[in-house]
């Protein structure tokens, strides 16, 4: 059977697909009017027999909420309770703004139904549903025919029976019904509604999205990354899409921890350059998760890998404020029309400005099969220098330290701000732009090395083939640690154990590659948040610990509460392997040297090796200034710097050139 790793981005969807044991690459410039389009295209180049399986990260749920083209959505809740989303938690995110306005709603008011029932904080039923009550929102439901329903009640995660009342009332109108204690089955009714809404907001168009690529495929097998890091099958994935929000940088997550792993480095950075965003996470010897995330100012409850993103990437544009200051991003040139170098675009963008220093190669981007016109620059560039009165080299390097500058903020807030020193991390650059800017990232952070993977620029289509099988399940208990023993919060795990081996028993995982791992969602009584512990013998004192170091002390005569109990549900299926070559010399053979050309570093133009990757060996000794360039992406190691090539091929950059 071929295996077929899909990312789809904002500028490029990109494509690693193996047939009878050979690998290949392929990038193709993404149809934001319609994903599938691209992807489909795609396939028609990789796919070599009748027999495949894919797996697919995509932004289509993110962009639905990001452009609000999602469904047409009603949420039916308590009476009373109606305005929850809208109340919140009443935080502002300006708190010095004068004119703040929180995004409208995905549900507007008048869509917003309550129901006169009850159940209390035990899981017993106080007021009981009318069926004149439902009987009333399906006549209004039929008139107004909503492409979807999203259901919240207070401590359904307890007791659902009302939940699944109104889903019996209401299923006959074949309209998609999303059910608070199956997407979330947690306290806090404002996450869980705000969760719920939002998998009810994005799963119609999921679906559309998702079966538009089932009915091309002809019965081959289909799976979808979700945010968490592993993968689930489509049907689950057009049900859960919320589930699938940050698909593709999970996608990138993953292989970077793998492949970092595999060559022996467990401490990381991440650097996802791509042409609309950069995302960053920390990666300390496990993938780091989230319980709690925002997209768009909406919050969101289910499991993600912590990944930090900026509005800074190779087609991000450059212009002039109102005071007359340079700024690049967020605002995109996407795909189309896309950097002046690609042929369409009119707005100077990082790419442009990489090109105009000499440090993207115009006859081996994307291996030649994409031209980039370097004339059309020059009339951009002075204009543009004209008005800020700069040189056309000073703005160009101007446009590159701002991006640079938004990157290097973005891991300072994923490392320094959670007391981790960069300097003990390596970065772990990939993205299609990514290579073009780590060196440079690395000597703001003082970060020793920078790790570029083989084909960095479709890394997170390869973490996709990489990744487990993952199922996320959650249950509020409440229990005061005092109250309670291993045993019976082992007890607890009972049921939710079974669901998920169930689970990952429908999904084709056999039952001795199913783990199971068991965590905790503790806090000191009176704390309003949790910390995720791992479940063993020793849960207290796993508490304690990791309070002190993520808050700097811990009192251990403090009551402790178990609020959540948490499984994760992993199936391991088979993964690509990677041979490993044997040591060669550090010279590098005479066929790897393409040419030299000039390219400025620090306002200074400097003769520079362009070199062929796939042409480089174990043990290769790369000195700077030098080029590397390669199908998916362009590295640059500038003065000073030097790289080696390890066992994998992956490029090892020493900053200090030791």
């Amino acid at each position: 059977m071929d295996i077929v790793g899909v990312d789809t981005g904002g500028t490029f969807t990109d494509f690693i697909y193996e047939h009878n044991g050979t690998w290949g690459v392929y990038k193709t410039l993404s149809s934001p009017n319609n994903p599938a389009d691209s992807l489909l295209r795609g396939l028609k180049k990789v796919i070599k027999s009748d027999n495949y399986k894919i797996v697919h990260g995509s932004t289509v749920a993110t962009n639905a909420i990001l452009e609000r083209k999602g469904a047409y959505t009603v949420f039916i809740t308590n009476a009373g309770f109606e305005d929850i989303i809208e109340i919140g938690r009443q935080s502002r995110t300006q708190l010095y703004n004068l004119h703040y306005k929180r995004s409208p709603q995905l549900v507007s008011k008048e869509l917003r139904f309550g129901i006169n029932c009850r159940i209390d904080s035990k899981g017993k039923v106080v007021n009981d549903i009318q069926e004149n009550e439902i009987e009333q929102i399906r006549h209004t439901l039929e008139k107004i025919r909503p492409e979807s329903i999203a259901v919240c009640f207070l401590f359904s995660y307890l007791n659902p029976s009302h939940e699944l009342l109104v889903e019996k009332y209401l299923s006959d109108l074949k309209i998609p019904i999303s059910l608070s204690h199956r997407i979330l089955s947690e306290f806090r009714e404002y996450e869980r509604s705000s969760t719920t809404i939002i998998n009810a907001y994005v799963s119609p168009k999921m679906k559309r999205y998702i079966q538009n690529i089932i009915d091309e495929i002809d019965n081959n097998e289909l799976r979808i990354m979700q945010s968490n890091g592993g993968s689930i099958s489509a049907d689950v994935a057009m049900k859960e899409s919320v589930r699938t929000i940050l698909s593709g940088p999970a996608g990138g997550a993953v292989g970077a921890y793998e492949i970092g792993k595999m060559a022996g480095y467990s401490s990381l950075i991440t650097f996802d350059m791509g042409g609309t965003s950069t995302d960053v996470a920390l990666i300390d010897n496990k993938l780091p998760l989230a319980f709690e995330s925002k997209i768009a100012d909406f919050p969101v409850k289910v499991p993600m890998i912590d990944i930090h993103t900026v509005g800074a990437g190779g087609g991000s544009i450059a212009y002039l404020d109102a005071g007359g200051s340079l700024r690049v991003g967020p605002e995109s040139a996407g795909a189309d029309p896309g950097p002046i170098c690609y042929g369409k675009g009119k707005q100077i963008t990082v790419t442009d400005a990489n090109l105009y220093l000499g440090r993207l190669v115009p006859e081996y981007f994307l291996g030649g099969n994409m031209k980039l016109d370097y004339k059309k620059l020059e009339d951009y560039f002075k204009k543009m220098s004209d008005d800020i009165g700069l040189s056309e080299i000073e703005l160009a390097e101007g446009v590159l330290d701002v991006a640079n500058a938004s990157m290097e903020k973005a891991i300072r807030v994923i490392s320094v701000e959670k007391g981790f020193d960069p300097r003990e991390f390596t970065l772990f650059s990939f993205g299609g732009a990514g290579g073009m800017h780590a060196v440079f990232l690395a000597e703001l952070l003082h970060i020793p090395r920078v790790f570029v993977p083989q084909n960095p620029g479709i890394l997170s289509a390869i973490g996709m083939l990489m990744a487990d099988i993952i199922k996320d399940y959650s249950l509020t208990v409440m229990v005061e640690n005092d109250s309670t023993n291993f045993n019976e919060i082992s007890s607890m795990f009972i049921q939710i154990d079974k669901q998920g081996t169930d689970d990952l028993t429908k999904e084709g995982v056999p039952q001795d590659s199913i783990i199971l791992e068991h965590y905790l969602d503790m806090r000191y009584l009176g704390q309003s948040y949790e910390i995720m512990v791992p479940f063993d013998e020793h849960y207290t004192e796993n508490f304690h610990n990791l309070h002190k170091q993520n808050y700097g002390y811990a009192d251990k005569t403090k009551k402790v509460e178990v609020v959540n109990i948490r499984l994760r549900a992993r199936g391991i299926p088979a993964k690509p392997e990677f041979g490993t070559a044997e040591y060669d010399k550090p010279e590098i053979d005479a066929e790897a040297f393409l040419g030299i050309k000039d390219v400025v570093f620090n306002s200074k133009a400097y003769q520079t090796k362009i070199i062929a990757r796939d042409k480089l060996k174990y043990g290769n000794i790369i000195e700077s200034p030098a080029i590397v360039v390669e199908y998916s992406s362009t590295i640059v190691i500038p003065p000073k710097s030097i790289g080696a090539v390890d066992k994998f091929g992956n490029i090892i950059i020493d900053i200090q050139g030791d």
